[in-house]
């Protein structure tokens, strides 16, 4: 029996290296960046040099909370920005797996179906963001959710953060 993924090995692995490669031209800190398909599963990974050690974990945490939630990490933030408790009680309920800042970003083929999760993290969440929907919308028939990027994804720093 031959088991198929919603996102195959090649197209995880075109969306990694695009991801990289954005984050290369703009001058961004190192990236981590995970690709799962629609079952959750770790497609590709990739980790450049310098990245932290935590970043693999940030970038999954926010590709599988985007998919658990059928929500781009970015939406989340926003929706529970004003619900702590709710925000606590899904971080437990995914056993850690769950991180609600922008950066992961939902995969859908051209029927509209989800097949799949971007997690990036490395720079501020924006920034990561931003390098998740232009490495989608690079790959013929693949769109991304949320389909436009947050408007002020330069202004933000990480030295603006505390």
């Amino acid at each position: 029996m031959k088991l198929v993924s919603s996102l195959s090995l090649a197209t995880a692995e075109k969306l990694v290296d695009a991801v990289i490669k954005t984050g290369r031209k703009e001058q961004m800190k190192p990236l981590t960046v995970a690709v799962l398909d629609s079952g959750g599963r770790l497609v590709a990974m990739k980790s450049e040099d310098g990245s932290g050690l935590l970043r693999f974990d940030i970038a999954y945490g926010k590709a599988w909370g985007a998919l658990g939630m059928g929500l781009s990490s970015r939406t989340i933030r926003d929706y529970l920005e004003a619900r702590p408790s709710f925000q606590t009680s899904l971080a437990v309920a995914a056993e850690g797996r769950f991180i609600p800042v922008p950066g992961g970003v939902l995969i859908e083929n051209s029927d509209g179906m989800t097949i799949g999760a971007v997690g990036v993290s490395g720079d501020t969440s924006e920034k990561d963001e931003y390098c998740a929907i232009l490495a989608i919308k690079k790959i013929s028939g693949l769109t991304s959710k949320p389909a436009e990027i947050d408007p002020n994804w330069q202004a933000s720093s990480l030295s603006d953060q505390h």
